[in-house]
């Protein structure tokens, strides 16, 4: 039985396609002054109108042909002669990008061509790399916190992971463009990293509303003290809200984060918690995602676009790492984070 459940959770890790060392967080959400993006080009130091170096890798135009869905990946150089700390991201997508991750990673040898990949493939394996940010819209700006950034060594290895669907009728180009900005490293005192957190127990019967939650996933005890500064929630078509609530404790009590008055599954917005929210030992999550599945088919977890995924990803500091954690009801039910549980191990 729990190992019919770890092929589920492995299922989660490894499709989870809609997304190293660092540091910092806080509290607020959407109802308590919680800032609905991610600060913006320019807000919080770097980005437009400033002088700080900054990097740009690309996914060059790819023509897809109608009813075509892959996951591509490009690896590619950031060109930067020394160590880095990255305080801005901007990514940009083509219409038919239905989401981009970018990752830091140890590949010595660029591979510019786009070629078939596993979405997350290293996200267990921090030898390998690790992501920084999940882009499902068209255009959107990462601003960290003040004296917060992402550490990257010089002459960095990015590879850009591209998840694409042609629904129209005719030829498409679908592209993305990272760019990094930099912060002077007398601004810098924390690192940041990136939390990936789901639950894979979906199952929508045809033509009806489907709500999977609330699901409470403890973090860490390691992660004790981080500050969460960001959260987007991520479903694919039939996801019509996702909602993130803090609790100390399983018990709760519960403090909203991530609650959207019209949130869109295809552009879903990042909450800034500003001040961020501190986590303490034993604390965690309490998520819940809603669906309306106007299809015929009934609709089960997976990485198409046709199928459906109930995740939420988090930007804190200090860095412990880059970390992707699920919780599943099904078999009895237990919870696991990856990088550091002994369950990581029985999943490959």
């Amino acid at each position: 039985m729990q190992n019919r459940s770890l092929i589920l959770v492995g299922g989660l890790l490894l499709a989870a396609c809609d997304a190293s060392t660092t540091d910092e967080t806080g509290g607020g959400g959407s109802g308590s002054g919680a800032n609905s993006s991610v600060g913006g080009v320019g807000e919080g130091g770097g980005g437009a109108g400033t002088s700080n170096p900054s990097f740009t890798v690309t996914f060059d135009p790819v023509t897809v042909a109608s009813g075509t869905e892959r996951t591509q990946c490009v690896v590619k150089r950031l060109g930067n002669d020394t160590a880095i700390k990255v305080h801005q991201i901007h990514n940009q997508l083509l219409d038919g990008s239905h989401h981009l991750i970018v990752y830091r990673t140890n590949d010595t040898e660029e591979a510019p061509e786009p070629v078939d990949c596993q979405p997350f493939v290293d996200t267990l394996d921090p030898e390998r790399g690790s992501p920084l940010m999940v882009t499902q819209k068209k255009d959107e700006v990462l601003t960290l916190p003040d004296r917060v950034g992402f550490v990257l060594d010089a002459n960095v290895m990015i590879r850009l992971e591209m998840h694409y669907l042609n629904a129209t009728q005719g030829d498409i180009d679908v592209s993305a463009t990272s760019t990094f900005v930099t912060m002077p490293d007398d601004e810098f005192e924390h690192a940041a990293d990136f939390l990936f957190l789901g639950n894979p127990d979906i199952d929508i019967p045809p033509n009806s509303s489907y709500t999977l939650g609330p699901t409470f996933l403890p973090l860490p005890d390691n992660l004790a003290g981080s500050k969460f500064f960001g959260i987007t929630g991520h479903t694919h078509q039939w996801g019509t809200n996702v909602t993130v609530d803090y609790a100390p404790s399983e018990a709760g009590p519960d403090t909203s984060l991530y609650d959207i008055p019209g949130w869109q599954w295809d552009e879903p917005a990042t909450v800034r918690l500003d001040p961020p929210l501190e986590l303490a030992s034993g604390g965690g999550f309490r998520f819940t995602c809603e669906y309306d599945n106007m299809s015929s088919n009934q609709v089960g977890f997976g990485e198409s676009a046709e199928d459906e995924m109930c995740f939420f990803w988090a930007y804190y500091y200090p860095s412990k790492g880059a970390f992707v954690c699920a919780h599943t009801d099904e078999f009895g039910g237990f919870d696991l984070c990856c990088p550091g549980s002994d369950l990581c191990s029985q999943i490959f």
